[in-house]
């Protein structure tokens, strides 16, 4: 079925431009041939591909858009699978599928129909900015949405940035629970979930063409060399954050770890054979 995609997210980033402080003259870039030394236009510019250090293999639009793909020009289903079975990282930017006429109007109404009734999503090919790529399709307001995905080769192993084991009680685990349990929601329909960057940015830029002082942060004061307790934090954030929900703000205390009273060692051999053992490592998390 014919189709358009319409992006689904809008960026209201700020965006800054190059200037050359002393004058403040606008900094461009310009696009030289190395070969001839000269700038070039736009319409001089195509693709190539570096074979080797002397060689590069030009490659055209109209060869790039006729590639012998089922891809090059459509979005093919591979399969339906759960959602839960989709790892979030390898999901990316979202598109609004849009049928395009009126032969678009039933299979795209009935794709949607059979999505949303299966609660699976499918799985695409398509082309993309010159290359193939895997898609996710699902039901989003009556709408299909085609989310952009990466590759399973694309995936970096988290396993080198793991930290070292270390050894946590029952005790601190329910208190990182009963924090959670705090802050949960049922949804983000919230002011504070809002891009407060991009405010303090539109601040510094009216407060300057004012010609006033930027806003200054004011940042919490800091207690230099104390020593965190885990627990006492836990607690101290579960009751900033019911308080910050207006619920009531009362948590009774975390049970602190207590710790184990060691046998008292009657011999020398003892001693030594508790050395010994004391080697091993802590259970990690």
């Amino acid at each position: 079925m014919p189709i358009n995609v319409q992006s689904a997210t809008e960026d209201h980033s700020i965006r800054f431009h190059q200037y050359h402080l002393e004058d403040m003259g606008r900094v461009r870039v310009r696009k030289f041939c190395e070969v001839e030394d000269r700038e070039v236009r736009t319409d001089e510019i195509g693709k190539g591909y570096q074979l080797t250090k002397e060689q590069v293999i030009p490659i055209s639009e109209d060869e790039l858009r006729d590639l012998p793909l089922p891809t090059a020009k459509a979005i093919e289903i591979e399969a339906f699978v759960p959602l839960q079975s989709v790892d979030p990282i390898r999901i990316g930017e979202g598109y609004y599928l849009q049928p395009s006429g009126q032969v678009a109007a039933k299979p795209y109404k009935l794709l949607r129909m059979a999505l949303a009734r299966s609660s699976k999503v499918a799985v695409a090919k398509y082309a993309w900015s010159g290359r193939e790529r895997l898609g996710l399709l699902r039901v989003r307001d009556d709408v299909i949405v085609l989310h952009a995905m990466r590759w399973p080769d694309e995936i970096r192993s988290p396993q080198e940035l793991l930290p070292p084991p270390v050894e946590l009680t029952d005790e601190e685990i329910e208190g990182a629970l009963a924090l959670m349990e705090s802050m949960t929601r049922d949804d983000l329909d919230d002011p504070e979930f809002r891009d407060a960057y991009t405010e303090a940015v539109e601040q510094i830029i009216e407060a300057k063409r004012e010609h006033r002082e930027p806003p200054k942060l004011q940042e919490p004061e800091e207690k230099a060399g104390q020593v965190v307790d885990l627990m006492a934090a836990l607690s101290e954030s579960v009751q900033k954050a019911r308080a910050s929900r207006g619920e009531d703000a009362e948590v009774h205390e975390l049970p602190k770890k207590t710790a184990k009273k060691q046998p008292a060692k009657k011999a020398t051999a003892k001693k030594a054979a508790a050395k010994k053992t004391s080697g091993r490592r802590p259970r990690s998390a």
